[in-house]
C-alpha cells in the first residue's frame, strides 16, 4: 500500500475491448463501441475468444481439419465487416485480437489495460432467453474497468441503420 507522498506508477488503462462471438447482440455491442470509439478518439480492440470443448468422461472425437482459431477469426472478421462495413472510418484505431480461453476469462484479463470494456446481454449460450449472459454478469461483476453491457442487439443495429450516423 503506498504510504503519503508515494507515487504509484503504472500504464493508465487506455482503449476500449469489446467482445465478439457472431451473435446479434455481440454485433450491437460492436456497434455501441465503435461508435464511443469516434466520439472519444479511444482506440477499440475486437476480441474474439476460442477453445477446444472440453468433455468428461467419453473423449468426443474432433475431426482433424477442424480448426477453432481459423473459426473465430472468419467470424471476427465477418462481424467487423457487417458492423463497421468493408471501409472503416479513417480516424478509427480498430486491432482484432483471436485469443484462445474462455471469453470471460479473456475479457476479464482485457479489462486489466482497458478503459473500457463492452459486451452483449447474451451470446450464443445455451440459456439465450435469460436477460444476461454469463460472460456479461461475470464482467459486470469482477472487470477491472467500467463494462458496458448492450441490450436488444436487432432493435439498435436497426436504429443505427436508419441514422445518418454509421459506425
Amino acid at each position: 500500500m503506498a504510504g503519503a507522498g508515494s507515487e504509484i506508477r503504472g500504464e493508465a488503462p487506455s482503449g476500449i475491448v469489446v467482445g465478439v462471438d457472431g451473435s446479434d447482440s455481440a454485433k450491437a455491442a460492436l456497434a455501441w463501441a465503435v461508435r464511443q470509439a469516434l466520439l472519444t478518439g479511444a482506440s477499440l480492440q475486437v476480441v474474439i475468444s476460442w477453445e477446444i470443448p472440453t468433455t468428461y468422461g467419453w473423449v468426443t472425437p474432433l475431426p482433424e481439419d477442424l480448426d477453432f482459431e481459423a473459426d473465430a477469426r472468419r467470424i471476427v472478421t465477418a462481424t467487423v465487416a457487417e458492423v463497421v462495413g468493408s471501409e472503416e472510418p479513417g480516424n478509427l484505431d480498430l486491432t482484432l485480437s483471436i485469443v484462445e480461453g474462455h471469453p470471460a476469462a479473456v475479457l476479464l484479463r482485457e479489462s486489466q489495460q482497458a478503459a473500457l470494456v463492452v459486451v452483449g446481454s447474451r451470446g450464443h449460450g445455451s440459456f439465450s432467453g435469460m436477460l444476461l449472459g454469463s460472460v456479461g454478469l461475470h464482467l459486470a461483476t469482477h472487470a477491472h474497468c467500467p463494462v458496458v453491457i448492450v441490450r436488444d442487439g436487432e432493435e439498435l443495429l436497426a436504429r443505427q441503420e436508419e441514422s445518418d450516423f454509421r459506425p
